[in-house]
């Protein structure tokens, strides 16, 4: 019998209760991680109890790629089930569930439900309901999506440059099919409800996903549509309209004195004329596809007005963020490091567990060299470490500061500290694997986390690093666990010796 684990990411929708309480059937799962991104969560999520293992993550906001790859981390099992916070199963999923994962062959990586979105009975959907039925029959979306495990492990999971419930689904199911797997439909069916109405706005601000569109046509061409089975799409269009707009407004600001006579007017009226064709025959599409109320149409006018300039601007942040932050492709830049963070213990210092006392810090072989090597060619180094010892009550603040400044007076100055005190109860966001102290180290030295390499001994600093957007090098000590070393040889690297790990991912020299 296959084992199952089921992770739902959440901001805190009305509906996950029942949604837990449901999944928490027969055959059982192995657990249920609820992966809470509120933002700035002040109570506590309101969870039914359940017999299956309940594990609750928090990712504070990150997105929902960030709070499904907390999820799965969080969970041991052969397949991973992740369901949206706001989809309805039935009373039977988790037999329907496995009925589908059972006996899949090993190339099989993923498996798809069925999304049926319900539309309204009455009437013609609205604008906003017809966003949400393009779920019904679409590819690959993670409302009810399955993944083997050792699959997620292969891709790294979900890519958290992605900030939205937007294209994330689709590029980690490219990028899992391009290691040579296949993902098949299950025979569930999950029921996704429409959007509530969220006026005009939810239109413009669903506009940002072109940003998205942006990272993916980076990633995998010009062709990224057809790969992932969308429509062509209205970036193109949108452009022309509002160059059209720009145009004729240029034209007027420039010949408003003699619009009578000349040049600009002709411009004007031409650009002004190809402007309110387009948006008319766009408000027009989506005017006769809805209900024709007086709201609805007035709502579609407005918008029809406002979406080419939104689209194009969105697209256009997106191409600049993938051209100058270095967001080409998946994998971190093969490009040499400007900052490498180290752990400490195990790592830089031989493993003293909650380690007060500064006369037992003892470096491990070859540390004060790489080090050394490190800051003669002018790249940061830094550490970032856990100290639970500290909420725990058996290390004091102040011994913990001796300790550090005896590591640094054994093994010369470090550009920055990063040390997390807090409990693994505490649900903070700096505790690895969590990426807090990462992109806190990357957010001090001025660089973006790509530029900084992390090197530690459990499976925890590399988490924490690709959580990050950093990479990550494993050196293994008789700490580290066997599932650990195998994880990173397929999401990072793993090298023998702190020295090997430099020289091979930083260079000889710089």
């Amino acid at each position: 019998m296959i084992t199952y684990a089921v992770v739902i990411p959440t901001i805190g929708r009305a509906g996950l209760a029942q949604l837990v309480a449901t999944v928490d059937g027969q055959p059982a799962p192995s657990c249920i991680v609820v992966a809470d991104d509120r933002r700035d969560a002040t109570s506590a999520l309101d969870l039914p109890a359940t017999t299956a293992p309940l594990v609750v993550v928090r990712t504070h906001g990150r997105g929902p790629a960030a709070a499904r790859n907390a999820g799965w981390r969080a969970a041991d099992a052969d397949w991973i089930a992740f369901l949206d916070d706001d989809v309805a199963i039935p009373l039977d999923w988790c037999r329907r569930l496995v009925a589908d994962l059972d006996d899949l062959p090993d190339d099989v990586a993923a498996s798809q439900a069925w999304i049926y979105v319900p539309a309204p009975d009455d009437r013609l959907p609205t604008d906003g309901e017809r966003r949400t039925m393009n779920l019904s029959g679409a590819l690959w979306i993670t409302a009810d999506m399955a993944y083997r495990r050792s699959a997620l492990l292969a891709t790294g999971g979900f890519d958290e440059r992605f900030p939205r419930a937007f294209r994330e689904d689709a590029d980690l199911a490219l990028r899992t099919v391009r290691l040579g797997y296949s993902i098949v439909w299950g025979e569930r069916v999950t029921t996704h409800p429409l959007a509530p109405s969220a006026g005009w706005r939810s239109s413009l601000r669903a506009q940002a996903g072109n940003a998205d569109n942006a990272l993916l046509h980076a990633k995998y061409g010009r062709q990224w549509r057809s790969l992932i089975g969308t429509t062509p799409g209205s970036t193109g269009r949108h452009l022309i309209t509002t160059v059209a707009a720009t145009a004729a407004l240029a034209a007027l600001a420039s010949g408003w004195v003699a619009l009578t006579r000349g040049h600009w007017a002709r411009v004007a009226a031409t650009a002004g004329l190809v402007w309110a064709g387009l948006t008319a025959e766009f408000a027009a599409g989506r005017i006769l596809s809805g209900p024709r109320t007086a709201r609805e149409i007035s709502t579609v006018l407005v918008t029809s007005v406002l979406i080419p300039p939104f689209a194009v601007a969105h697209r256009l942040r997106g191409e600049l963020r993938v051209r100058f932050a270095g967001l080409k492709d998946i994998r971190i830049p093969s490009g040499k490091p400007r900052a490498v963070l180290f752990d400490r213990d195990g790592t830089l210092i031989e493993d003293v567990p909650y380690l007060a006392d500064p006369h037992r810090v003892r470096p491990v072989p070859g540390a004060r060299r790489t080090l050394n090597h490190l800051r003669r060619h002018g790249v940061a180094v830094g550490v970032i470490s856990n100290q639970s010892g500290v909420a725990r009550g058996l290390i004091h603040a102040e011994e913990l500061a001796r300790v550090n400044a005896r590591v640094e007076s054994l093994l010369g100055p470090f550009d920055t500290w990063q040390v997390c005190p807090h409990g693994p109860d505490d649900g903070c966001g700096c505790r690895k694997p969590e990426p807090g102290l990462v992109t806190a180290a990357a957010r001090e030295l001025g660089l973006a986390p790509h530029e900084c390499l992390m090197i530690g001994d459990i499976g925890s600093d590399v988490d924490a690093a690709l959580a990050a957007g950093a990479r990550a090098v494993l050196v293994p000590t008789r700490h580290t666990k066997v599932g650990e070393i195998d994880h990173a040889y397929l999401v990072a690297a793993v090298a023998p010796t702190l020295r090997s790990a430099v020289r091979r991912h930083v260079g000889r020299s710089r």
